[in-house]
């Protein structure tokens, strides 16, 4: 047998995986990412809306504990955080929705839609926020 290097390649280094800073952030990129994170903020904005049910159907002590908290600058400040994450994340659903159909999928379209995206769901959140005060 003779030392003679493998014609497979398979005593080479395997490439290491490229991290997030070796990539240019483009629009697509920024917005899956955000339609992840606003996923994630999600699940822990729907825990104060359950405890906020729970407390109004625990008894008028409660209730007002929780209501407090949501009138609070925090509390407001969370509540208008999760309403953007919510309509962030929404519209990224309908998004991937129209997408599975096979409509849409062009680059320079979905580019567009990377970009309008943010604004959209800032108008929606503010829109539904002078909704809310109005009504109130």
């Amino acid at each position: 047998m003779t030392d003679t290097p493998s014609t497979t390649g398979a005593n080479k280094p395997r490439p290491l995986s490229p991290h997030l800073s070796i990539y240019k952030p483009i629009p697509t990129m920024v917005m899956s990412i955000l339609h992840r994170i606003t996923g994630a903020a999600l699940y822990f904005g729907t825990i104060l809306v359950a405890w906020w049910l729970i407390a109004a159907a625990s008894g008028p002590a409660a209730f007002e504990t929780a209501n407090w908290f949501f009138g609070s600058i925090i509390g407001r400040l969370i509540l208008l955080g999760y309403t953007w994450a919510l309509m962030h994340h929404l519209l990224g659903g309908l998004k991937h929705l129209i997408q599975d159909t096979g409509a849409g999928l062009e680059k320079d379209f979905t580019t567009q839609i990377a970009k309008f995206h943010p604004f959209a769901s800032i108008a929606l959140t503010i829109l539904i926020w002078i909704i809310g005060y109005t009504v109130r």
